[in-house]
C-alpha cells in the first residue's frame, strides 16, 4: 500500500474504485461492518461521481478518499484530537478556531494525505470541486465535518507551502482571494476568517510534525517521503517522461498524478491535454490488470 502501511505492518490492500451517478466522492473504509451486519469489509470502496472523473479532479478526490482510510488505519484522528483539545484550553479569541480545526480534523487530515501524495493537483482539484456561489462557500456550519469553502482552499494552501515550499502556493491563495474576496462579509464572518487565519500556521506544523503511535516516532511527511515529491522533481520528472513517455507508463499512479498536476499548474500543459493523458492512463492499466487477471474484473491499485 504505502510506506504508512509498513510502518505499522498493516496487510496489503487495495482499494477498488466504482465510477457511480451520484454526487461526491465517498469511501466504504476497510475492515467495517458491511450492510446487514454479516462479517467487515475486506478492502475500501471508493466511489467517484462522473464529473470527478476529469483532469485533477481525480486525483483530489480519490487520493482524499485514501487518505480517510489511512487515518484509520493510523488512529491519526484520535491521537491529533487531544493536542487541538488543549489548545482550546487557553481560552481566549482563538478558542473558536481551535475548536473549528478539531472539528473538522477528519476531513483536513484527509486533504493532507492527498497534498502530501499528489502535490498541488490536489489542491486545484478541490478548487474545482468547491467553486461554488458566494452563499455556499462562506456558509460556516458547526456540524458539519467539512471546513467551509473559502477556508478549505486556504488551508490547503498552507499545506502545501509547509510541505513543498513553493512560490506557487502563495499565488494560488491570492487568486482564491481574489474570486471570493472578505471585505463585503459581516463582522461576525469576518472574525471566524481572522481566527482562523491566524492560527492557521501553528495549526499546520501541528500536522506536520504529529508523530503518532502507529509511525514509530516518524512523522507523516517522513513516511511519505515527501522530499521525492517537491516541485522541482515533478518538473524535472516531466521532462524526462517528454523524452520517454514509456517512463509514465509504469510509474506510481499518485506520481503520474503529481507530475501531471504540477505540468498542468504550471501551464505546460492545457487542460485538454491533462484530461486526455490521464483518461490514456486509465484506459492503460484497466487493461493490463484485465489482461492479467484473464479477463475476471479486478480492484484498481491506485493507493501507491
Amino acid at each position: 500500500m504505502l510506506a504508512a502501511r509498513a510502518a505499522r505492518g498493516t496487510p496489503r490492500r487495495t482499494a477498488a474504485r466504482h465510477r457511480a451517478a451520484q454526487p461526491g466522492a465517498a469511501i466504504r473504509r476497510a475492515r467495517t461492518r458491511l450492510p446487514g451486519g454479516n462479517g467487515e469489509n475486506p478492502v475500501a470502496l471508493i466511489r467517484m461521481p462522473r464529473e470527478r472523473m476529469i483532469g485533477s479532479g481525480i486525483a483530489s478526490s480519490l487520493v482524499h478518499e485514501v487518505g480517510h482510510q489511512a487515518a484509520a488505519l493510523l488512529n491519526l484522528v484520535d491521537s491529533l484530537r487531544p493536542e487541538l483539545q488543549s489548545r482550546q484550553s487557553r481560552g481566549g479569541p482563538d478558542k473558536i478556531a481551535w475548536q473549528l480545526w478539531e472539528r473538522w480534523i477528519s476531513e483536513i487530515v484527509a486533504d493532507f494525505w492527498a497534498i502530501a501524495r499528489v502535490g498541488i493537483a490536489s489542491t486545484i482539484g478541490l478548487i474545482a470541486v468547491v467553486s461554488l456561489p458566494r452563499g455556499f462557500v462562506f456558509r460556516i456550519t458547526m456540524d458539519d465535518p467539512h471546513p467551509f469553502p473559502w477556508v478549505r482552499v486556504k488551508l490547503s494552501c498552507a499545506m502545501g507551502d509547509a510541505l513543498f515550499p513553493d512560490p506557487q502556493w502563495g499565488k494560488l491563495s491570492r487568486l482564491w482571494s481574489s474570486f471570493y474576496p472578505t471585505d463585503t462579509l459581516d463582522r461576525a464572518r469576518r472574525d471566524v476568517l481572522a481566527t482562523l487565519q491566524r492560527t492557521s500556521p501553528e495549526f499546520v506544523d501541528l500536522l506536520a510534525q504529529h508523530r503518532p503511535a502507529a509511525l514509530r516516532g516518524q512523522s507523516l511527511p517522513q513516511v511519505l517521503a515527501v522530499h521525492e515529491r517537491t516541485p522541482e522533481r515533478l518538473r524535472a520528472t516531466w521532462q524526462v517522461w517528454q523524452s520517454e513517455p514509456s517512463r509514465m507508463h509504469v510509474a506510481k499512479p499518485t506520481l503520474v498524478f503529481a507530475v501531471i498536476g504540477q505540468a498542468r499548474s504550471d501551464g505546460a500543459i492545457s487542460p485538454q491535454h491533462e484530461s486526455r493523458l490521464l483518461g490514456e492512463m486509465q484506459s492503460a492499466r484497466v487493461r493490463g490488470v484485465r489482461v492479467r487477471r484473464r479477463g475476471r474484473c479486478a480492484p484498481l491499485g491506485l493507493i501507491s
